[in-house]
Formats: structure tokens, C-alpha cells, sequence
């Protein structure tokens, strides 16, 4: 009996730390020091406002979905690019034309969704 007094709440507790967010927040930005940040963490945070078709666009998209490999893989922006950018978001792919301003903007949506949230 007390092997179970005192087991049973160090197993909940030890699930409990597990389970819980250990990561401090960040402390808020200013909006000026929030726009003029080069490059954030890949899968962190999106990029302010990368123009669709960017290089930095690109090179976000790429670092968030893992496409390339230390820069071995496809051009961004190429046919192949993005074809791996639609089989890395599987389901969840536009279905509009690869490459297309639509799907770049549907691309944009999803993965700052995804990284808003995870």
C-alpha cells in the first residue's frame, strides 16, 4: 500500500513536467525590431513579410519543410522544388498549379499556420 502512495503521484507528477511547456517566453518586440529581423529560426517563426517568390520566401519554405539538404537538392523555385515542397505537405497540398501566385500564397498560409501553432 504505501508503494502505491507513493508511486502513483510521482508517476503523475513525472507526466505532469513531461507534459509541460519548459521553454520561456520570449520577451514582445517592438514592431520596428520585428520587420527589419534578417532570418528567424527555421520552422520558429515565419519571416515579417517576405514577398511571395523571394529568395527569402524561398529559403523559409525550404528550411520549414526540410526540401533541401545543406543545399543539395533542387533549385527553389524549379519544377522539381516544387513538386517536393507538395509531397512534403502531402494532404495537405494545394491544389492549384505547382509554382503558380496561388499556390505560393496557399503554401504561405499553411506553414504559418503550422508554425503559429506548433
Amino acid at each position: 500500500m504505501r508503494f502505491f502512495l507513493t508511486a502513483v503521484p510521482l508517476t503523475v507528477a513525472f507526466i505532469i513536467a513531461a507534459c509541460s511547456h519548459s521553454e520561456p517566453s520570449a520577451p514582445a518586440a517592438t514592431p520596428a525590431a520585428a520587420s527589419t529581423a534578417a532570418s528567424p529560426a527555421p520552422g520558429k517563426t515565419a519571416p515579417a513579410n517576405p514577398a511571395l517568390g523571394s529568395p527569402e520566401w524561398y529559403a523559409w519554405v525550404d528550411k520549414t519543410l526540410a526540401v533541401s539538404d545543406d543545399g543539395h537538392g533542387p533549385a527553389a523555385g524549379s519544377d522539381e522544388w516544387n513538386q517536393a515542397v507538395n509531397r512534403k505537405l502531402g494532404q495537405e497540398a494545394p491544389q492549384v498549379p505547382p509554382g503558380s501566385a496561388e499556390w505560393q500564397q496557399a503554401v504561405d498560409a499553411l506553414l504559418r499556420t503550422r508554425v503559429a501553432t506548433h
